[in-house]
């Protein structure tokens, strides 16, 4: 069994690209560790500050297109190093969406009532999620409430994430 949580936060907005995630003048650092400082250090967002709001973070919930924009696997690392291992949004840019479970990680897609729910949980109160891959339920607790949330996931992309990725999947397959 390979589980994620941690706290949510939720950013209202569609098209967050991957320049926004981690910005491209970060890309030339060859550890991924130099990139966590500068999450989201660009991403424009009433009332965001990185600095001070993706502390303590585990897990992104965001409206559409979430990761559009150039093709390149630092934007999950970024996440990765930041301690971020689930996004949660109503669609993801393809590439992105396939880079995630490439390094191990969830891309979860929810419909549009569901994310709206999210959105409504995070203004009310703290968000906690924990995500069991082999069930496909997300768990989500606030304060008044913990509810069940079914999602999908394809077999390919669960084995990457319990593996930890894809060179791990293909070091045990191959």
């Amino acid at each position: 069994m390979r589980s994620f949580s941690g706290t949510a936060l939720c950013l209202d907005r569609s098209d967050i690209n991957t320049d926004e995630i981690i910005p491209a003048r970060y890309l030339t650092e060859i550890e991924k560790s130099a990139m966590g400082p500068h999450l989201m250090e660009d991403l424009e967002l009433e009332g965001f500050d990185p600095k001070q709001d993706l502390k303590g973070i585990g897990v992104l919930v965001a409206r559409q297109n979430f990761g559009c924009g150039s093709s390149r696997e630092h934007a999950p690392w970024a996440l990765e190093v930041n301690g971020i291992h689930v996004v949660i949004a109503q669609s993801f840019a393809r590439i992105f969406y396939q880079n995630m479970f490439n390094c191990g990680m969830l891309a979860i897609t929810l419909d549009r009532a569901e994310i709206d729910r999210l959105f409504t949980d995070g203004r009310q109160s703290a968000i906690h999620i924990s995500v069991d891959v082999d069930t496909s339920d997300i768990l989500v607790t606030t304060s008044r409430k913990t509810r069940a949330v079914p999602f999908t996931l394809s077999e390919f992309d669960r084995a990457l994430v319990k593996e930890g990725g894809w060179v791990e999947y293909a070091d045990k397959k191959y």
